[in-house]
């Protein structure tokens, strides 16, 4: 009975840590990695008293190149070949202890390895690329199942509350060719997007939920909150040039740290070592944070995707492959956008790109 149950659960819940947690928006919409597992990936009632670990190593993939003001593709920037292209990479190292069948702690590092390539950041006549590589936000979890295991067979809600440090580098800069002073290089903050930080410490906030209907079918859901008190980091947003006059009025001459949300549902089934599932998948960037003020340069919007995905489970390790495809993609209008707005009497609203879908790969090991 144990190992049926085990079973089933992992139906639903194992896509939680494959793909709830990876918040890392497809383009220039910053949202950075919030960590890289849930322990939902293993049911209360299969921990033993003595607690046991899970090590998950996940590896996340997109390339943003369309861009859209508001719900709008500019397709005429891929036509010119005026557009921005973001490759970017990650690799999370999660590994959770599980105390018991209620509570666990989980630590999340984050490597990534970002490039992007453009003409106007480096004067308009040819496309050339900038680069950022290190570590990223470390981020540090507590989680609780809500409901008592023993009794709770079918369905259970988990919630977690954690810290995001500024462990990752916000102000990695590489060299610009937009000047003629020294050789034409100019040594600057690279781009939001590609940045390994965001400069801020966050706390973060999770409810993860399942429920089961049968021994193969069931649903699964999660949301998941960083609040970033912190509103400027300080760092230039002018790529290593001295800021226009309208980006010190509007207040984007100085980069953000914003919030960022994720929620995510939808339907599994299993078939023999295989979990199938497809649901759908909301992360936004919100224009104004909870805490906190909202101005600085930030990219605003939210991709609302399609996300199939499968597992391969054998014994004490899972292999998975989710990817979440874009449906919707919408650049919403910042804090300076509004001012610039108000300032002038001209609705302003600036653009991103967005990539068409994501790829993620991983692995996880129980460890007793």
């Amino acid at each position: 009975m144990k190992n049926l149950l085990l079973k089933l659960i992992y139906v639903t819940t194992i896509f939680t840590f494959a793909t709830f947690a990876k918040a890392n928006a497809q383009g220039c919409v910053a949202i950075r990695s919030t960590g890289g597992l849930c322990t939902m990936d293993e049911h209360p009632d299969s921990i033993t008293s003595n607690g046991s670990w899970l090590l998950n190593s996940n590896n996340r993939y997109f390339r943003s190149y369309k861009h859209f003001v508001g719900t709008k593709e500019q397709t005429q920037r891929i036509e010119q070949g005026t557009n921005v292209i973001n490759h970017s990479y990650t690799q999370d190292l999660t590994l959770t202890r599980i105390f018991n069948n209620r509570w666990s702690f989980a630590v999340d590092l984050p490597i990534l390895d970002n490039s992007r390539s453009s003409l106007y950041e480096h004067g308009g006549k040819e496309r050339l690329q900038t680069h950022s590589f290190g570590l990223g936000d470390v981020r540090l979890t507590a989680y609780a199942w809500l409901l008592n295991p023993a009794k709770a067979r079918r369905g259970n809600i988990q919630v977690g509350l954690g810290i995001k440090l500024p462990t990752g580098n916000y102000n990695y800069q590489d060299y610009f060719y937009h000047t003629a002073a020294n050789d034409g290089k100019t040594l600057g903050p690279v781009d939001q997007s590609i940045q390994l930080g965001d400069g801020g410490t966050g706390i973060t906030t999770e409810i993860n939920t399942y429920y089961n209907f049968t021994h193969s079918f069931g649903l699964y859901g999660g949301f998941y909150y960083l609040i970033s008190p912190r509103e400027q980091n300080g760092v230039s947003s002018a790529r290593g040039s001295v800021p226009s006059t309208k980006a010190v009025a509007n207040g984007s001459d100085v980069m953000s740290v914003p919030d960022q949300v994720m929620i995510r549902g939808g339907a599994s089934y299993g078939v023999g070592k295989f979990d199938f599932s497809a649901g759908a998948r909301y992360e936004c960037l919100p224009v104004h944070d909870l805490v906190g003020g909202s101005n600085g340069f930030r990219r605003p919007g939210y991709i609302i995707s399609a996300e199939p995905g499968v597992t391969y489970r054998v014994k004490s390790f899972s292999i998975y492959a989710f990817v979440p495809v874009a449906l919707k993609r919408d650049r919403t209008q910042s804090v300076p956008d509004k001012i610039t707005t108000n300032l002038t009497g001209v609705y302003t609203q600036g653009d991103a790109a967005f990539a068409d879908y994501a790829i993620n790969v991983g692995i996880t090991f129980r460890i007793k």
